[in-house]
């Protein structure tokens, strides 16, 4: 791996670089291979809090995650955690990918279907809903939802506007407030 790190409003030691670069480079076992790709770090300030953020572009897979934190080393922790599931659930998904051609080429030969069909199938597979849920849309304003969401724990809340009828849905933003979105 070759790191690329930037710092900006701030400095970049060599202990903090060190840090980044052992934490970082922990993702190379995951792979069969030593990565050959660069990986760019950019540390910077906002809003008094030390933000990272990690992009490593390779061969058909871009790995990419920011954290935000008020120390940058557990940010740094924070963001390889991120990378590292990141990592996982691809590899998971390529695995999956072949053990599934696999099978399929052996039933391919056996009952003689076409290759086509089989990658339909695969692709189907790609987008599975894990878990179905219904509920009534309580008529309220957006502060009571918002209340709601809140009350909840979630990072939104669908309900319907008491005003207009329409389905609505505020969501919680990065920087703290709230966002809403509304049909046209």
């Amino acid at each position: 791996m070759n790191f690329n790190i930037r710092g900006e409003n701030l400095e970049v030691t060599p202990s903090l670089r060190d840090y980044a670069e052992k934490k970082v480079g922990k993702l190379e076992r995951y792979f069969d291979s030593p990565l050959a790709s660069d990986v760019h770090i950019n540390m910077h300030v906002h809003n008094n809090e030390q933000v990272i953020e990690v992009t490593i572009p390779m061969q058909g897979l871009l790995l990419r995650a920011e954290e935000s934190h008020d120390d940058l080393y557990a940010a740094i922790d924070l963001v390889v955690e991120k990378l590292e599931r990141q990592t996982r659930k691809y590899k998971t998904k390529v695995n999956r990918k072949n053990r599934q051609a696999t099978r399929e080429e052996q039933l391919e030969v056996l009952n003689g279907t076409s290759p086509i069909a089989t990658q339909v199938e695969e692709e189907v597979d790609e987008f599975e809903v894990v878990r179905k849920k219904r509920f009534n849309l309580k008529p309220m304003d957006t502060e009571e939802a918002i209340l709601q969401m809140d009350m909840l724990g979630h990072a939104f809340f669908v309900y319907s506007n008491a005003e207009s009828g329409d389905t609505n849905v505020v969501y919680k933003r990065k920087d703290g407030r709230y966002g809403l979105i509304e049909p046209e």
